[in-house]
């Protein structure tokens, strides 16, 4: 699979992530085979979080690839803390309290990278600071990022904290592409230009951050898939005509969607059907023309000025 440049760090990954929010629903054996597929095609970069089934997903992940230090090497781990059970907490406590439980779950002595996983409004950046030294210094964490904020909270963050942030996770998807609308209505009064997010996506960019794009075949807040969705049928139409077109499925022109665009996104697929991951893979294979690109984005109901 086609690689990218993490951020700033140099560290090369596949364009296309694995999330491994669900693969507690599959049984042993097919969170096994699951895993082997993956590596098959090179999407050896695997995302986890600590609230995923209670920690339950990091520990099955673990089992299904047979963790050893051997296998360790081939793989890029990253996950993610600061959710709690009706709050957020990045306190410098729990922030090395959680990642203590994710290597004892995944079964490593590092992670590849960590995430802050939602805003915490009480955030003290001087603890947050404090804890990524230590596990810096202590080579349990490799790379640092967040998840779901916003270029003020990040600037805030990285005024105290010295290492790089180098990911930015946030949600996108054509059915679900605010970051993208706001910036094509500048300067007009359509509800499209409300900027929510204080234009994240160009300061990812300014700052060499990678988006990674979760749930990148979502409408809404988990509001179910578009693809096939009979709610979708111009947007279906148009990616089962790219589909023939380029010989491929509806769900790889979805997804090459998002690798069209210049941030160099790398999208976190939550998929756990090995068939379907393959799809997600050949999208790395596909660059849509700028002109497919803008029709798949008006056929989502997405508009231009």
């Amino acid at each position: 699979m086609r690689t990218i440049q993490l951020g700033s760090s140099g560290l090369q990954v596949p364009v296309v992530g694995v999330g491994c929010m669900r693969i507690q629903t599959l049984s042993p054996a097919e969170a096994e085979r699951f895993v082997q597929a993956a590596l098959e095609l090179g999407a050896n970069f695997f995302d986890h979080a600590d609230i995923y089934g209670g920690g339950a997903c990091e520990e099955m992940f673990a089992e299904a690839v047979h963790m050893s230090p051997s296998v360790r090497e081939t793989l890029l781990l990253q996950s993610k803390v600061g959710i709690r059970a009706g709050m957020y907490d990045f306190s410098k406590e729990h922030i090395l309290s959680a990642v203590e439980g994710c290597l004892t779950r995944l079964k490593t002595e590092y992670l590849d990278v960590l995430l802050l996983h939602r805003p915490d409004a009480l955030v003290e950046p001087e603890e947050v600071a404090e804890a990524f030294n230590i596990l810096e210094s202590t080579g349990k964490v490799r790379l640092f990022g967040v998840s779901n904020h916003k270029p003020m909270q990040i600037a805030l963050l990285k005024k105290f904290v010295r290492q790089p942030l180098h990911v930015n996770q946030l949600q996108l998807s054509i059915a679900h592409a605010a970051l993208i609308s706001n910036g094509l209505h500048v300067n007009t009064s359509e509800d499209a230009a409300l900027d929510r997010d204080g234009s994240v996506l160009d300061y990812c960019r300014l700052h060499d951050i990678t988006i990674q794009p979760w749930s990148p075949f979502q409408h809404g807040f988990f509001g179910g898939v578009f693809v096939n969705n009979p709610d979708f049928p111009e947007l279906n139409a148009c990616l089962n005509q790219l589909a023939e077109k380029y010989k491929v499925s509806s769900t790889t022109i979805a997804l090459a969607w998002l690798l069209r665009h210049p941030a160099r996104m790398q999208p976190i697929v939550g998929t756990m059907n090995p068939a379907r991951l393959k799809e997600c893979a050949q999208a790395s294979e596909i660059t849509l023309s700028r002109q497919e690109w803008y029709s798949i984005y008006r056929a989502a109901g997405n508009t231009l000025p």
